[in-house]
C-alpha cells in the first residue's frame, strides 16, 4: 500500500499551473505543500490548507520545483574528447566532424563499458536535479552498434531516440546514399523496437534536407515520431521539416530566419535551446527573445554528449540562458521542466498538479531565481523521483 507524504513551508513552489498559484506561467505558491500519495502529486497549496498525511517532510523555507526535463542528450558513448575541446579552446572552430572520434571509441568498448558509462552520466544528473532525460544512439553508426546502444538506453528510460543519421557512417564514405539506405532499411528494422523516436542531424557535413526527410518518414513508418538536429551551425531546411514532419522539437535552432520563426510559433513543434553546445564550442548564442516573443515553446537542455556539451547540468544552462539568450529566470525554469515535457509530448511531467508524477527538486534557496542567481553553486538539496526520495 502506498503511503502519503507532505512537503511542507516551502517558500516558493513552482506548480507551472496558472490556475493554482500567482497567475503566472509558473503558477507560483508562496508558503506552501505539496502532498504526494504513491508516485503521483494529489494535492499542493497553501501550507496551511494542507491535508493530512502518513509522513511529514519539512522544506525548510527553500523551493520547490518540478525535476528538469532534459529532452536532449547523448549519453551512450565511450571515451572523451579532451583534446579536441582543447584546440578548440585554442582557436579551432567546431565542425561535426569530430563525431567520428566518438564513434571509434563507442564501437570499441563493450555493453558493459557503455552502460556503466551512461549510469555514471545519469546519477550525475539527478543529483542536479534531472528526473527525465531523453537519450540518443548515434555514436555507433553500425547496425550492431545503433541497436545495442538502444537496448542499452531503453535500461534506463521510455524516452529513447534513433539517431543513425548522426553523420554518415566512415564506412559509407564517399556513399552517402548507400548510407540512408542503410539507416532507413535495415537499421531502422532493428532499432525501431527499442526507441520511441527518430533523430537527424540536418546540417552540413551531415545530411541535407531530402536525405533528412527520406529517413524520418521512414521512421513515421515504423511508428518511430520525429525530432530534428536544426540550424545548428548554418541557415538550413531542417526547422521547416521539423515542422512539416509534425516533429516534437527542433533542437538548437541557432540560425534561423524569420520564416523558420514564424514556422515555429504557429505549429506544435518546440524549439529546443541548448546553451552547452554555444558555450562549449563558443558560437554564435540563439536568440531565445525572438523566438518567445514569437509566441514559440521553447525548452532548455543540456545536449550532453563528449564533443560539443559535456555537461549534464540543467541548472548550468539555466543560468547561460538567463545571462546570453535574453531569458528570464521565470522563462528559463518554465522551459527547463515543462518546456522539455512539451518537447517529449508527455503531460504527466514538468508540473506539480494533482495527477502529475511526483517528481520534484528541492533547492537550498529560497527562490528558483537563485538557479540563474548563484551560477556554479550546487543548489539542489533534495530530489524525490516517482514520490522516492533519491538524493
Amino acid at each position: 500500500m502506498s503511503s502519503s507524504t507532505v512537503i511542507t513551508n516551502i517558500a516558493t513552489l513552482v506548480t507551472n499551473d496558472p490556475s493554482l498559484g500567482d497567475g503566472s506561467p509558473l503558477g507560483l505558491v508562496q508558503d506552501a505543500a505539496v502532498v504526494i500519495d504513491g508516485d503521483r502529486v494529489v494535492w499542493t497549496g497553501e501550507s496551511r490548507k494542507a491535508p493530512a498525511t502518513d509522513n511529514r517532510v519539512d522544506a525548510g523555507g527553500r523551493a520547490v520545483l518540478p525535476g528538469f526535463v532534459d529532452s536532449h542528450s547523448h549519453l551512450v558513448f565511450a571515451g572523451d574528447r579532451t583534446q579536441e575541446f582543447n584546440a578548440r579552446m585554442s582557436g579551432r572552430s567546431y565542425t561535426a566532424g569530430g563525431i567520428r572520434t566518438t564513434v571509434a571509441a563507442t564501437r570499441a568498448a563493450s555493453d558493459a563499458e557503455l552502460e556503466a558509462n551512461l549510469t555514471r552520466y545519469l546519477a550525475e544528473a539527478l543529483r542536479q536535479g534531472t528526473t527525465t532525460f531523453e537519450t540518443k544512439s548515434g555514436y555507433g553508426l553500425t547496425v550492431e552498434d545503433e541497436s545495442r546502444a538502444l537496448r542499452i538506453a531503453a535500461r534506463h528510460t521510455d524516452e529513447v531516440t534513433y539517431l543513425g543519421a548522426h553523420i554518415v557512417s566512415p564506412d559509407f564514405e564517399g556513399d552517402p546514399a548507400a548510407y540512408v539506405a542503410l539507416v532507413t532499411g535495415e537499421m531502422l528494422d532493428a532499432c525501431a523496437p527499442h526507441a520511441r523516436w527518430i533523430d537527424v542531424f540536418c546540417e552540413k557535413g551531415a545530411f541535407d534536407g531530402d536525405q533528412a526527410r527520406a529517413i524520418l518518414t521512414a521512421g513515421q513508418a515504423k511508428g518511430l515520431h520525429p525530432r530534428v538536429h536544426a540550424n545548428q551551425l548554418s541557415y538550413g531546411p531542417g526547422v521547416q521539416l521539423a515542422v512539416e514532419l509534425d516533429a516534437a522539437s527542433a533542437d538548437h535552432c541557432t540560425h534561423l530566419t524569420d520564416a523558420d520563426v514564424d514556422a515555429l510559433a504557429h505549429s506544435r513543434t518546440v524549439a529546443t535551446l541548448l546553451p552547452g553546445a554555444e558555450f562549449s564550442t563558443r558560437a554564435e548564442w540563439p536568440d531565445a527573445r525572438r523566438l518567445l516573443d514569437a509566441g514559440a515553446t521553447v525548452a532548455l537542455s543540456t545536449d550532453c554528449n563528449p564533443g560539443s556539451s559535456f555537461t549534464s547540468s540543467v541548472p548550468f544552462c539555466i543560468a547561460l540562458a538567463v545571462r546570453d539568450m535574453r531569458m528570464t529566470p521565470d522563462e528559463a525554469v518554465w522551459s527547463a521542466t515543462a518546456g522539455g515535457a512539451a518537447a517529449l509530448r508527455r503531460t504527466d511531467i514538468g508540473r506539480l498538479s494533482p495527477g502529475a508524477c511526483a517528481d520534484l527538486t528541492l533547492l537550498d534557496a529560497p527562490s528558483h531565481v537563485h538557479l540563474a542567481y548563484r551560477p556554479g553553486v550546487p543548489l539542489v538539496s533534495g530530489v524525490w523521483r516517482r514520490g522516492v526520495r533519491v538524493v
